[in-house]
């Protein structure tokens, strides 16, 4: 069975990557393995200068994988990636959360903070939002939650995204 995937979404700084930061060990502490995609807007390097992978790409290598005793390292060529080319690589985890790909018809749960200047949310109207959190009083028609409150956004997306699915 495939995972669920969920996304992450809000203004730029809006503090997805400290939710995610927050939320990752309360779920891992029970017993769930969370896979993370992370849209990078305007690319990434990840090979070192030098390195045998950054040589093998150079040299034309259309992808290189990398392996030790712990960890595994992807990098592969492909134009214009959307979510369902690369969330098969996570088909092991119990939930995939996504940070980036905020135009895709899957679950979002948005970030909304009035500290930065932000206004409106990007995804109040959104069919696909299931759930809201934020320092502001605005309160959407789905379960919203306090910024500082990361122990209940574990336990809706645990009861909402992973209740069924087998503990490893």
């Amino acid at each position: 069975m495939r995972p669920l995937t969920i996304a992450i979404v809000g203004k730029s700084r809006s503090g997805k990557t400290t939710l995610l930061e927050k939320i990752i060990p309360i779920l891992k502490s029970r017993g769930h393995k969370i896979g993370v995609v992370k849209h990078a807007h305007r690319g990434f390097d990840m090979d070192k200068t030098g390195k045998d992978s950054w040589r093998h790409k150079k040299a034309g290598a259309a992808s290189t994988l990398v392996v030790s005793d712990k960890a595994i390292a992807l990098v592969k060529d492909i134009e214009a990636p959307s979510l369902k080319d690369v969330v098969h690589y996570l088909s092991d985890m119990d939930l995939i959360i996504v940070e980036g790909f905020k135009h895709e018809r899957i679950p979002k749960i948005e970030i909304f903070r009035t500290a930065g200047g932000h206004e409106n949310p990007l995804f109040i109207e959104d069919p696909n939002l299931v759930a809201f959190i934020t320092d502001a009083s605005l309160r959407p028609p789905v379960p919203t939650f306090d910024i500082n409150d990361a122990e209940a956004v574990a336990l809706f997306i645990e009861t909402t995204f992973i209740h069924d699915q087998p503990q490893h």
